[in-house]
């Protein structure tokens, strides 16, 4: 095979690696031949050990998971927004309407502060759980007081 690296745009100063080696100077009988030429390693040199301590071991490093975030806990609003709405739908039974009212307003206060701190997502529905409580125990009471007020001169019947 002719040599046409004058002709080939793609033939590079490289040697063709099928080609003989080529010969070298002859070695001495029990010489250690040299190490052969090896390309840089892309993550730099290793580490030397220290004069006297052996073999330098790199550190092993292992990936560090924090874990997953904690769950929001919401419950404290879902739980004021239910018993502030059972106690508007139960106005007319007054006395456990002004219960559950209480009931939701310290529920809702619960679960605002709980949205404040970032333990909770809902401050919202902790928020309309804590109005809902406030007028189930207002409501209730007006209904009473104008219900009074309007038997008030028939009792007197």
């Amino acid at each position: 095979m002719a040599d046409n690296t004058a002709d080939n745009p793609y033939a590079g100063g490289t040697p063709d690696p099928w080609a003989k080696p080529a010969e070298s100077a002859p070695q001495q009988p029990g010489a250690v031949p040299p190490p052969p030429a090896s390309a840089p390693s892309p993550f730099g040199p290793p580490p030397q050990a220290p004069q006297g301590f052996g073999p330098v071991v790199p550190p092993q490093v292992t990936p560090q998971w924090a874990g997953m975030p904690p769950q929001p806990s919401n419950g404290m609003g879902v739980t004021s927004m239910v018993l502030g709405i059972v106690g508007v739908v139960f106005l007319c039974f007054w006395p456990l309407a002004i219960l559950l009212g209480v009931l939701a307003i310290i529920f809702g206060a619960v679960g605002i502060q709980k949205a404040k701190r970032g333990e909770a997502t809902n401050r919202g529905m902790a928020m309309a759980g804590l109005i809902c409580g406030i007028c189930a125990i207002v409501l209730p009471i007006v209904l009473v007081v104008i219900i009074g007020a309007s038997l008030g001169p028939m009792a007197a019947l």
